[in-house]
C-alpha cells in the first residue's frame, strides 16, 4: 500500500530483499496506522520509502528471517517493533517488512498480535515525553488530548509513577481517564478550560495541536513543556520548552510489551484487515477514529 499525492491505494509490492547484516524480515501479522503515516504519504518526514511501497512505521509479526550477525532473534520469533527510516524502503502495511533487529522488541505470549502493533509509537512516544519531562512522585503534569492513543498511554505510565495528572478530554472520555489514573479531566471543549485546569503544574504534555499557548501559563516557574505537536513555545519564567520527536528504542518498547501482557497498561484498539487500510488512513489523517487506535491485519 502506496501514498502519492496523499491518494492511498492497494498495490502489488516487490518482496523485499534478503535480510543484510543486523537486519529481519518479518511477516506482518498487523500495524498500527496513525497521523504520522499522513507525514510520510506526503513526504514531510522522510523514512526512506522507495515507492511503490507501503505506508506504516510500526507492527508486529514472525521473524522469517536473519541476517548476519543476528543473535537475539531466530526465525519463527514473534517481535513488535518502530522502524524509522525504514531499511527496505517499505513499512509494515504490507505481507512483509525489513527492518533492524536493534529495534525490534521479543512479543511476549500474552500479548497477542493487534495489542502488540497498536503500542510502539504512541507508547515509545509516552515513554520519551515522561522521560523527558522528568516528573517524581507527586508532582502535577496536565496532558492535552487525554483520550487519545498516546494520552491514555501517558495517563497510565504516570499514574504508576504516582504523578498527578490533569488531562484535557472530551466529557465522554471522562469516565475511562479516570479509571486509567488521571485525577482530574477537564473537557477541552470548554473555553474556559485553562482556568479549570487550576494551574501550577509542574509539567505539561502537549498532545492537541493548538494547545500549547494555552497550557505555558498553567506551568509554574522553572517546570518543563514538552511539545508532540512541533508547536512547543519559547521558554519563559525558567521553563524548559520543547518538541519530541519519537525514537526507535527496543529496551522501552520490550517493558511496554511486558506491561501490556500483563494488563497493567490497557489499550483498546480497533482491528480492520488490511484491505482496508485506505479507509482507514482516511479516517485517521481526518481525526475521525474517535479516540481509537486503529490496526490493520493480515486476513
Amino acid at each position: 500500500m502506496s501514498g502519492a499525492e496523499k491518494e492511498v491505494a492497494l498495490l502489488e509490492l516487490p518482496e523485499p530483499s534478503s535480510p543484510g547484516p543486523g537486519q529481519i524480515l518479518v511477516a506482518v501479522e498487523a500495524a498500527g496506522v496513525g497521523p504520522w503515516d499522513e507525514l510520510l504519504n506526503g513526504g514531510s518526514w522522510d523514512v526512506g520509502l522507495r515507492p511503490p511501497a507501503a505506508l506504516g512505521v510500526e507492527g508486529a509479526g514472525r521473524v522469517l528471517a536473519v541476517g548476519a550477525g543476528v543473535t537475539r532473534f531466530a526465525e519463527g520469533d514473534r517481535v513488535l517493533a518502530h522502524e524509522a527510516p525504514l531499511p527496505g524502503g517499505s513499512g509494515f502495511w504490507a505481507e512483509r517488512v525489513l527492518i533492524n533487529a536493534d529495534h525490534a522488541a521479543a512479543c511476549p505470549p500474552g500479548l497477542d498480535a493487534v495489542h502488540a502493533a497498536a503500542l510502539p509509537v504512541n507508547g515509545l512516544t509516552a515513554w520519551q515525553a515522561l522521560e523527558k519531562l522528568d516528573l517524581s512522585r507527586g508532582q502535577r503534569l496536565l496532558i492535552t488530548n487525554g483520550g487519545g492513543a498516546t494520552g491514555a498511554l501517558a495517563i497510565q505510565l504516570a499514574a504508576a509513577k504516582d504523578i498527578e495528572v490533569t488531562a484535557t478530554a472530551s466529557a465522554g472520555a471522562a469516565e475511562r481517564l479516570l479509571g486509567l489514573g488521571a485525577t482530574e479531566v477537564v473537557d477541552y471543549r470548554d473555553p474556559n478550560w485553562p482556568e479549570r485546569a487550576r494551574g501550577g503544574f509542574d509539567a505539561a504534555l502537549i498532545i492537541a495541536t493548538g494547545t500549547a499557548g494555552a497550557a505555558l501559563p498553567l506551568v509554574r516557574d522553572g517546570g518543563r513543556l514538552c511539545s508532540l505537536t512541533s508547536d512547543a513555545p519559547p521558554a519563559e519564567r525558567g521553563i524548559t520548552s520543547g518538541d519530541l520527536y519519537v525514537e526507535p528504542n527496543a529496551a522501552q518498547l520490550v517493558q511496554l510489551a511486558e506491561q501490556a501482557a500483563a494488563g497493567t497498561l490497557k489499550q483498546a484498539p480497533e482491528a480492520l484487515p488490511l484491505s482496508e487500510g485506505p479507509a482507514a488512513f482516511a479516517r485517521v489523517v481526518a481525526g475521525r477514529a474517535g479516540g481509537k487506535k486503529i490496526v490493520l491485519t493480515q486476513g
